[in-house]
Protein backbone atom coordinates (compact mmCIF):
# COMPACT_ATOMS: atom_id res chain seq x y z
CA UNK A 1 0.00 0.00 0.00
CA UNK A 2 1.00 3.19 -0.86
CA UNK A 3 0.69 6.37 1.15
CA UNK A 4 0.85 9.94 -0.56
CA UNK A 5 1.17 12.07 2.41
CA UNK A 6 2.15 15.91 3.36
CA UNK A 7 3.73 16.48 6.80
CA UNK A 8 3.79 20.11 8.34
CA UNK A 9 6.17 20.31 11.39
CA UNK A 10 7.21 24.04 13.00
CA UNK A 11 10.17 23.94 15.59
CA UNK A 12 10.79 25.16 18.63
CA UNK A 13 13.54 27.07 16.59
CA UNK A 14 11.60 29.38 14.33
CA UNK A 15 13.00 28.56 11.39
CA UNK A 16 9.63 28.06 9.78
CA UNK A 17 7.35 25.78 8.28
CA UNK A 18 8.73 22.25 6.82
CA UNK A 19 6.88 21.09 4.23
CA UNK A 20 7.48 17.45 3.01
CA UNK A 21 5.15 15.49 0.27
CA UNK A 22 6.59 12.15 0.81
CA UNK A 23 5.45 8.29 -0.28
CA UNK A 24 4.81 5.98 2.65
CA UNK A 25 5.26 2.37 1.01
CA UNK A 26 3.56 -0.26 3.64
CA UNK A 27 4.02 -4.03 3.02
CA UNK A 28 3.53 -7.23 5.36
CA UNK A 29 3.89 -4.70 8.63
CA UNK A 30 7.16 -2.92 7.08
CA UNK A 31 7.54 0.68 6.63
CA UNK A 32 9.70 2.23 4.39
CA UNK A 33 9.48 6.04 2.56
CA UNK A 34 10.81 8.38 0.08
CA UNK A 35 10.98 12.17 0.32
CA UNK A 36 9.18 13.21 -3.17
CA UNK A 37 9.12 17.13 -2.27
CA UNK A 38 10.17 19.61 0.42
CA UNK A 39 10.93 22.57 1.10
CA UNK A 40 11.01 25.23 4.50
CA UNK A 41 9.22 28.48 4.31
CA UNK A 42 10.80 30.59 6.32
CA UNK A 43 8.89 32.86 8.92
CA UNK A 44 8.69 36.88 8.36
CA UNK A 45 9.63 38.70 11.50
CA UNK A 46 5.94 39.17 12.16
CA UNK A 47 5.05 35.72 11.97
CA UNK A 48 8.03 34.54 14.42
CA UNK A 49 7.29 37.95 16.88
CA UNK A 50 3.69 36.52 17.07
CA UNK A 51 4.99 32.71 17.65
CA UNK A 52 7.07 33.95 19.76
CA UNK A 53 4.78 36.16 22.09
CA UNK A 54 1.80 34.26 21.93
CA UNK A 55 1.66 32.46 25.39
CA UNK A 56 1.51 35.81 26.58
CA UNK A 57 -1.79 36.27 25.17
CA UNK A 58 -5.59 36.12 26.64
CA UNK A 59 -7.59 33.86 25.54
CA UNK A 60 -9.44 35.59 22.55
CA UNK A 61 -6.52 36.51 20.96
CA UNK A 62 -4.77 33.29 21.04
CA UNK A 63 -7.42 31.54 19.73
CA UNK A 64 -7.76 34.14 17.02
CA UNK A 65 -4.36 33.80 16.40
CA UNK A 66 -4.65 29.76 16.50
CA UNK A 67 -7.17 30.23 13.97
CA UNK A 68 -5.03 32.95 11.68
CA UNK A 69 -2.08 30.56 11.62
CA UNK A 70 -4.06 27.45 10.82
CA UNK A 71 -5.51 29.70 7.37
CA UNK A 72 -1.77 30.79 7.50
CA UNK A 73 -0.35 27.32 7.34
CA UNK A 74 -3.25 26.14 4.63
CA UNK A 75 -1.91 29.05 2.06
CA UNK A 76 1.68 27.67 2.35
CA UNK A 77 0.62 24.18 1.37
CA UNK A 78 -1.29 25.22 -1.56
CA UNK A 79 1.72 27.47 -2.49
CA UNK A 80 3.76 24.21 -2.21
CA UNK A 81 1.14 22.25 -3.95
CA UNK A 82 1.06 24.58 -7.26
CA UNK A 83 4.79 25.21 -6.86
CA UNK A 84 4.91 20.77 -7.37
CA UNK A 85 1.90 20.70 -9.06
CA UNK A 86 0.45 18.34 -6.84
CA UNK A 87 -3.23 18.64 -7.34
CA UNK A 88 -4.96 15.79 -6.73
CA UNK A 89 -2.47 13.67 -5.68
CA UNK A 90 -2.27 14.43 -2.18
CA UNK A 91 -4.57 11.86 0.22
CA UNK A 92 -4.07 13.43 3.60
CA UNK A 93 -2.40 15.94 5.87
CA UNK A 94 -0.56 15.50 8.92
CA UNK A 95 0.28 19.16 10.61
CA UNK A 96 1.97 18.85 14.15
CA UNK A 97 1.46 22.57 14.57
CA UNK A 98 3.80 25.11 17.12
CA UNK A 99 3.93 24.27 20.14
CA UNK A 100 2.69 27.12 22.97
CA UNK A 101 2.08 25.56 25.96
CA UNK A 102 3.07 22.30 26.93
CA UNK A 103 2.42 21.06 30.45
CA UNK A 104 2.23 17.46 30.76
CA UNK A 105 1.87 17.28 34.98
CA UNK A 106 -1.53 18.73 34.41
CA UNK A 107 -2.38 16.70 31.13
CA UNK A 108 -2.30 20.09 28.30
CA UNK A 109 -0.50 20.59 25.29
CA UNK A 110 -0.96 23.34 22.82
CA UNK A 111 -0.23 23.57 19.79
CA UNK A 112 -1.14 26.82 17.44
CA UNK A 113 -2.67 25.77 13.74
CA UNK A 114 -6.42 24.95 13.36
CA UNK A 115 -6.37 21.79 11.68
CA UNK A 116 -10.14 23.18 10.50
CA UNK A 117 -8.50 26.46 9.44
CA UNK A 118 -6.07 24.08 7.26
CA UNK A 119 -8.66 21.70 5.54
CA UNK A 120 -10.93 24.73 4.75
CA UNK A 121 -7.94 26.39 3.00
CA UNK A 122 -6.50 23.33 1.06
CA UNK A 123 -10.07 21.34 0.74
CA UNK A 124 -7.63 17.72 1.60
CA UNK A 125 -8.09 15.49 4.69
CA UNK A 126 -5.97 16.86 8.14
CA UNK A 127 -4.78 15.26 10.46
CA UNK A 128 -4.20 17.74 13.81
CA UNK A 129 -3.34 17.80 17.40
CA UNK A 130 -0.84 14.47 17.72
CA UNK A 131 -0.24 14.54 21.03
CA UNK A 132 -3.38 15.78 23.07
CA UNK A 133 -4.86 12.11 23.91
CA UNK A 134 -1.31 10.96 24.83
CA UNK A 135 -1.12 13.76 27.19
CA UNK A 136 -4.54 13.17 28.62
CA UNK A 137 -3.81 9.47 29.23
CA UNK A 138 -1.27 10.59 31.46
CA UNK A 139 1.90 10.80 29.04
CA UNK A 140 4.68 13.49 28.30
CA UNK A 141 3.19 13.81 24.69
CA UNK A 142 6.48 14.01 23.65
CA UNK A 143 8.89 13.16 21.97
CA UNK A 144 6.33 11.85 18.97
CA UNK A 145 8.92 11.06 16.05
CA UNK A 146 10.13 7.74 18.14
CA UNK A 147 7.24 6.01 16.05
CA UNK A 148 8.67 7.33 12.59
CA UNK A 149 12.56 6.18 14.17
CA UNK A 150 10.95 2.47 14.72
CA UNK A 151 9.03 2.26 11.76
CA UNK A 152 11.37 3.74 8.94
CA UNK A 153 14.60 3.65 10.59
CA UNK A 154 14.96 0.62 12.31
CA UNK A 155 18.62 -0.34 11.30
CA UNK A 156 20.36 2.19 13.46
CA UNK A 157 20.73 1.65 17.61
CA UNK A 158 20.22 5.44 18.10
CA UNK A 159 18.11 8.53 16.12
CA UNK A 160 19.23 11.24 17.31
CA UNK A 161 17.05 14.38 16.54
CA UNK A 162 18.81 17.95 17.04
CA UNK A 163 16.24 20.64 16.22
CA UNK A 164 15.52 23.86 18.38
CA UNK A 165 15.09 20.60 21.43
CA UNK A 166 17.37 17.54 21.00
CA UNK A 167 15.82 13.89 21.33
CA UNK A 168 16.75 10.57 21.37
CA UNK A 169 15.21 7.32 20.86
CA UNK A 170 16.68 3.72 21.08
CA UNK A 171 16.01 0.25 21.81
CA UNK A 172 16.44 -0.66 25.56
CA UNK A 173 15.13 -3.98 27.10
CA UNK A 174 13.46 -4.61 24.24
CA UNK A 175 11.35 -2.00 25.03
CA UNK A 176 11.43 1.28 23.04
CA UNK A 177 11.90 4.57 24.68
CA UNK A 178 12.66 7.82 23.56
CA UNK A 179 13.00 11.32 25.67
CA UNK A 180 13.97 15.03 25.21
CA UNK A 181 17.70 15.96 25.81
CA UNK A 182 18.38 19.57 26.12
CA UNK A 183 17.47 22.65 24.39
CA UNK A 184 19.58 22.76 21.02
CA UNK A 185 19.08 25.41 18.12
CA UNK A 186 16.72 27.65 19.88
CA UNK A 187 19.40 28.71 22.89
CA UNK A 188 22.16 28.86 19.79
CA UNK A 189 20.43 30.89 17.40
CA UNK A 190 19.39 33.07 20.36
CA UNK A 191 22.84 33.60 21.28
CA UNK A 192 23.77 34.21 17.46
CA UNK A 193 21.05 36.92 17.33
CA UNK A 194 23.31 38.64 19.75
CA UNK A 195 26.12 39.22 17.02
CA UNK A 196 23.34 40.16 14.33
CA UNK A 197 23.12 36.47 12.94
CA UNK A 198 19.94 33.93 12.25
CA UNK A 199 22.65 31.22 13.38
CA UNK A 200 25.83 29.43 13.64
CA UNK A 201 26.73 28.55 10.15
CA UNK A 202 28.81 25.48 10.36
CA UNK A 203 29.53 25.98 14.20
CA UNK A 204 31.94 28.56 12.63
CA UNK A 205 31.59 31.16 15.73
CA UNK A 206 31.42 28.58 18.21
CA UNK A 207 35.09 27.29 16.75
CA UNK A 208 36.73 30.32 17.28
CA UNK A 209 35.42 30.68 21.35
CA UNK A 210 36.76 29.14 24.48
CA UNK A 211 34.81 26.72 26.47
CA UNK A 212 33.98 28.10 30.21
CA UNK A 213 34.20 25.36 32.53
CA UNK A 214 32.44 27.03 35.45
CA UNK A 215 29.66 27.86 33.15
CA UNK A 216 29.45 24.51 31.68
CA UNK A 217 29.11 23.11 35.16
CA UNK A 218 26.33 25.37 35.69
CA UNK A 219 24.53 24.17 32.77
CA UNK A 220 25.49 20.59 33.36
CA UNK A 221 23.60 20.31 36.99
CA UNK A 222 20.60 21.62 36.14
CA UNK A 223 17.72 19.62 37.86
CA UNK A 224 16.13 18.22 34.69
CA UNK A 225 19.50 16.23 33.04
CA UNK A 226 19.14 14.41 36.77
CA UNK A 227 15.07 13.25 36.30
CA UNK A 228 14.67 9.60 34.69
CA UNK A 229 12.98 9.56 31.26
CA UNK A 230 10.08 9.55 30.16
CA UNK A 231 10.53 13.23 30.46
CA UNK A 232 10.11 16.14 27.94
CA UNK A 233 11.00 19.95 27.71
CA UNK A 234 8.86 22.67 27.31
CA UNK A 235 10.74 25.69 25.07
CA UNK A 236 10.43 27.92 28.15
CA UNK A 237 13.45 25.50 29.80
CA UNK A 238 15.39 26.84 26.97
CA UNK A 239 14.85 30.13 26.33
CA UNK A 240 13.98 31.28 30.65
CA UNK A 241 16.13 29.35 32.76
CA UNK A 242 19.31 27.87 30.46
CA UNK A 243 19.24 31.32 28.12
CA UNK A 244 19.78 34.00 31.25
CA UNK A 245 22.01 31.57 32.79
CA UNK A 246 24.14 31.93 29.73
CA UNK A 247 23.43 35.65 29.54
CA UNK A 248 24.33 36.46 32.99
CA UNK A 249 27.27 34.64 32.70
CA UNK A 250 29.30 38.23 31.18
CA UNK A 251 31.49 36.23 28.40
CA UNK A 252 31.51 36.67 24.83
CA UNK A 253 29.05 35.20 22.85
CA UNK A 254 31.73 33.52 20.72
CA UNK A 255 32.49 32.09 24.22
CA UNK A 256 28.83 31.26 25.11
CA UNK A 257 28.41 29.35 21.90
CA UNK A 258 31.34 27.28 22.78
CA UNK A 259 30.29 26.43 25.97
CA UNK A 260 27.02 26.15 24.65
CA UNK A 261 27.93 23.26 22.25
CA UNK A 262 30.21 20.93 24.36
CA UNK A 263 26.97 21.12 26.89
CA UNK A 264 24.49 19.59 24.48
CA UNK A 265 27.43 17.07 23.64
CA UNK A 266 27.81 16.14 27.27
CA UNK A 267 23.98 15.99 27.31
CA UNK A 268 24.15 13.31 24.25
CA UNK A 269 26.41 11.10 25.63
CA UNK A 270 25.04 11.04 29.19
CA UNK A 271 21.97 10.22 27.52
CA UNK A 272 23.06 7.76 25.11
CA UNK A 273 25.28 5.81 28.24
CA UNK A 274 22.19 5.80 30.33
CA UNK A 275 19.97 3.78 27.52
CA UNK A 276 23.04 1.62 26.30
CA UNK A 277 22.07 -1.71 26.74
CA UNK A 278 25.84 -2.35 26.91
CA UNK A 279 28.35 -4.50 24.74
CA UNK A 280 31.60 -3.51 22.98
CA UNK A 281 30.15 -4.28 19.56
CA UNK A 282 30.27 -1.05 17.32
CA UNK A 283 26.83 1.11 17.11
CA UNK A 284 25.20 3.55 14.62
CA UNK A 285 24.12 6.88 15.87
CA UNK A 286 21.36 8.62 13.07
CA UNK A 287 21.66 12.90 13.28
CA UNK A 288 19.37 14.24 12.15
CA UNK A 289 17.77 17.75 12.24
CA UNK A 290 19.24 22.03 11.99
CA UNK A 291 21.84 20.47 14.21
CA UNK A 292 23.13 17.99 12.40
CA UNK A 293 24.50 20.61 9.90
CA UNK A 294 26.72 22.16 12.71
CA UNK A 295 29.92 20.84 11.64
CA UNK A 296 31.39 21.69 14.59
CA UNK A 297 28.93 20.49 16.74
CA UNK A 298 28.67 17.11 14.87
CA UNK A 299 32.86 16.74 15.38
CA UNK A 300 32.86 17.22 19.12
CA UNK A 301 29.87 14.42 18.75
CA UNK A 302 31.62 11.87 17.43
CA UNK A 303 34.75 13.09 19.02
CA UNK A 304 33.05 12.07 22.00
CA UNK A 305 30.87 9.43 21.40
CA UNK A 306 33.97 7.64 19.70
CA UNK A 307 35.07 6.91 23.12
CA UNK A 308 32.19 4.35 23.89
CA UNK A 309 32.33 3.04 20.24
CA UNK A 310 29.14 4.85 18.48
CA UNK A 311 29.43 6.13 14.77
CA UNK A 312 27.89 9.05 14.09
CA UNK A 313 25.62 9.25 10.51
CA UNK A 314 24.32 12.48 9.18
CA UNK A 315 21.88 10.88 6.16
CA UNK A 316 21.10 13.01 2.71
CA UNK A 317 20.14 16.60 3.25
CA UNK A 318 16.42 16.01 2.96
CA UNK A 319 16.30 13.53 5.54
CA UNK A 320 18.59 15.45 7.75
CA UNK A 321 16.27 18.86 7.83
CA UNK A 322 13.03 17.52 6.70
CA UNK A 323 12.76 14.23 9.01
CA UNK A 324 10.11 15.53 11.43
CA UNK A 325 7.82 16.56 8.60
CA UNK A 326 8.17 13.15 7.29
CA UNK A 327 7.22 11.39 10.31
CA UNK A 328 4.42 13.72 10.65
CA UNK A 329 3.13 12.35 7.48
CA UNK A 330 3.71 8.85 8.85
CA UNK A 331 1.92 9.88 12.15
CA UNK A 332 -0.86 11.12 10.10
CA UNK A 333 -0.89 8.16 7.94
CA UNK A 334 -1.10 5.51 11.24
CA UNK A 335 -4.13 8.01 12.44
CA UNK A 336 -5.94 6.92 9.07
CA UNK A 337 -5.61 3.57 9.61
CA UNK A 338 -6.74 4.11 13.02
CA UNK A 339 -3.42 2.23 14.24
CA UNK A 340 -1.55 3.46 17.21
CA UNK A 341 0.92 6.34 16.85
CA UNK A 342 2.51 6.98 20.11
CA UNK A 343 4.07 4.84 22.41
CA UNK A 344 3.51 4.76 25.78
CA UNK A 345 6.69 3.21 26.19
CA UNK A 346 8.55 6.58 25.02
CA UNK A 347 5.80 9.03 27.32
CA UNK A 348 4.84 7.26 30.26
CA UNK A 349 1.15 7.10 29.21
CA UNK A 350 -1.31 5.03 30.35
CA UNK A 351 -1.12 3.14 27.29
CA UNK A 352 -0.35 3.12 23.55
CA UNK A 353 -2.93 5.15 21.56
CA UNK A 354 -4.44 7.18 17.88
CA UNK A 355 -3.53 10.54 18.45
CA UNK A 356 -5.09 12.96 15.73
CA UNK A 357 -8.06 14.98 15.30
CA UNK A 358 -9.49 14.11 11.41
CA UNK A 359 -10.39 16.98 9.60
CA UNK A 360 -12.70 16.73 6.10
CA UNK A 361 -11.67 19.43 3.81
CA UNK A 362 -13.59 18.21 0.82
CA UNK A 363 -18.03 17.69 1.05
CA UNK A 364 -19.09 14.20 1.79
Amino acid sequence: MIYRAIGLMSGSSLDGLDIAFVHLHENAGKWSFDIVHADCYAYTREWKNKLQSSIKLNALDYLLLDAAYGHYTGALVNEFINKYQLHYKVQLIASHGHTTFHVPSKKMTAQLGNGAAIAAETGIPVVSNLRALDVAFGGQGAPIVPVGDKLLFAEYNYCLNIGGIANISSTRHSEYISFDICPANRVLNMLAEKIGKEYDNNGDIARSGTIKTDLLQKLNVLDYYAQAYPKSLANSFGTDIVYPLLESSGYTTEDLLATYVEHIVVQIKDAVEKISDGGSAEKKLLATGGGALNTFLMERLQSSLSAVNITVTVPEQNVVLYKEALVMALIGVLRWREENNVMASVTGAARNSVNGAVWMGAEA
